[in-house]
């Protein structure tokens, strides 16, 4: 479930866009042509954003040799930074830099452990995106790449070890601007990572091992500057 700080980011997002929908009509009516001329200059094909970022996991995995277990993973709410280039107005690559943490639990038959431990992540994630120009302000686009996600900083509570291998993943990606001026706008992105590590872990004194099936879904929201 997306947390309340995302709502209320989105809802910030969408009364902005209204506003600054009614504001750009009205200076179109006052300037004439004006707002031609301006969109004429060749814009940097560097831009950057800042958003706050919902990180929903996939409650799912399994302990190897044991029947019915099964993991679940905690939901954080960090900010992230990216950096994208524009080769034309439509083809962008974009790199997506966060860290965050998720604290792993025992499911299913191994619910008695409650939680096993926690990791940290930090998944740099390259896409490339097309992006929609055909809408004025309003930029809308889609983006596919790839996710190598390094895990760190890990402890074990139950479990006396935990050791998450380091993986890569496939990334989907849609979103929009909406561009208040020639180098500000509004953003909003969503993001599915198809991520699945393999994972070691010492319980009782018993080594163990199996996969997480975090597939995280990262749902954003924030602000955009073109250079």
């Amino acid at each position: 479930m997306i947390s309340s700080n995302i709502v209320r980011a989105i809802m910030t997002v969408t009364a902005l866009v209204a506003a600054c929908t009614a504001e750009a009509a009205d200076m179109a009516t006052a300037q004439g042509a004006a707002p031609a001329a301006a969109a004429g200059a060749e814009p940097s094909p560097w831009q950057i954003r800042l958003r706050a970022l919902d990180v929903i996991t996939n409650d799912s995995g399994r302990v190897d040799g044991l029947p019915g277990s099964d993991l679940s993973f905690s939901n954080t709410v960090i900010p992230e930074f990216d950096i994208s280039y524009f080769f034309s107005d439509n083809i962008a690559a974009e790199l997506i830099l966060a860290t965050t943490y998720a604290k792993v639990y025992g499911g299913g038959s191994i619910s008695a452990l409650d939680e096993v431990g926690k990791t940290w992540l930090l998944p740099p994630t390259l896409t490339l995106q097309y992006h929609f120009t055909d809408f004025g302000t309003f930029r809308p686009y889609v983006g596919a790449g790839v996710n190598y996600t390094l895990f760190y900083n890990q402890s074990g509570k139950s479990a006396r070890s935990l050791d998450v291998k380091n993986t890569f993943g496939v990334a989907l990606q849609a979103g929009f601007d909406y561009m208040v001026d020639d180098h500000w706008g509004l953003n909003f992105d969503a993001k599915k990572i198809f991520l699945r590590p393999d994972f070691d872990a010492n319980v009782g004194g018993a080594g163990v091992s199996g996969k997480a099936k975090l597939d995280p879904w990262l749902i954003g929201a924030g602000v955009t500057y073109r250079f």
